[in-house]
This record gives structure tokens, C-alpha cells and sequence, in this order.
């Protein structure tokens, strides 16, 4: 698992997947892919997200990381927008 640093926090990306009527998936690119995260770990100096949030972040925000084969992005927590209310 990754434990961020400072005042990151460490998202796990929604992939969206669009099905056609015919069954054919198509992904999104990513110039149009929506910025929501599930967030799975906050660093020590990030008071108000936890994990299980979902996220708004930035577009450009963040590092991508891949570990055993799950893409992660690192991002600082000024570079979230909003928290999506359930």
C-alpha cells in the first residue's frame, strides 16, 4: 500500500466505460475523462478528506503510479476540488 507524505493523498481514478446498444465498450479519453477519485489513503497534514471519499480533483493534477498492476494518482490535497456527497 502507499502511505503519502505531507499533505498528499493517494486516489484510486474512475475509469469510465461507455457500452454502444450493440455491447461495444468504448473508453473514455483522457482529454474527457471526468476527475473523480475514490480516495484510499491521506497523508498526516490533511484534515478534512478521508478515505472512502469520493473526490473532484484537478484534470492535470497529480503522479500516476502503478503497483501490482493497479493504477494509483498521487495528488496534493490544495488540487482537490470537492468531495462528492453520497
Amino acid at each position: 500500500m502507499i502511505k503519502p507524505l505531507e499533505d498528499y493523498v493517494v486516489l484510486s481514478v474512475k475509469k469510465e466505460e461507455k457500452t454502444t446498444a450493440s455491447g461495444i465498450i468504448l473508453t473514455a479519453e483522457d482529454k474527457d475523462r471526468p476527475a473523480i477519485g475514490k480516495v484510499i489513503s491521506v497523508g498526516p497534514k490533511v484534515d478534512n478528506i478521508k478515505e472512502e471519499d469520493e473526490v473532484i480533483y484537478g484534470t492535470y493534477a497529480g503522479t500516476k503510479v502503478k503497483l501490482e498492476q493497479v493504477e494509483y494518482l498521487l495528488v496534493q490535497a490544495k488540487n482537490i476540488l470537492a468531495i462528492l456527497e453520497k
